[in-house]
């Protein structure tokens, strides 16, 4: 079975994200895990025995922005992605209030 782990990385401040709540979701919103950044904006066994087929991480990232004291254009980010093995899943967000970027890490 698969394991999933992610990183957080506020690109603007060039730090990590910490204190973020991610969600991990079925496609159709059951909820499988949440969790919340550390201090080096990880979490580092979001969740392990995942089963193959498609899944969602959701970053608060809005409530992370807000509580900060500040705004962003992307009240949350959803990204999907497929487990087809059972190979450990690494899946970094870099963060800005702009704009963000993903990709199936390490």
């Amino acid at each position: 079975m698969a394991s999933l782990s992610t990183h957080v990385l506020d690109t603007a401040a060039g730090r990590p994200a910490v204190g973020l709540r991610v969600t991990l979701e079925t496609v159709d919103g059951t909820l499988v895990k949440e969790g919340v950044t550390d201090a080096d904006g990880r979490i580092g066994d979001l969740a392990h025995d995942l089963p193959a087929g498609d899944l969602r991480l959701r970053f608060d990232t809005g409530g992370w922005y807000s509580a900060r004291g500040e705004t962003t254009f992307y009240p949350e980010v959803v990204v999907a992605f497929t487990v087809a093995d059972g190979e450990h899943h690494h899946v970094p967000l870099l963060l800005s209030p702009f704009g963000y970027s993903t990709y199936r890490g390490s």
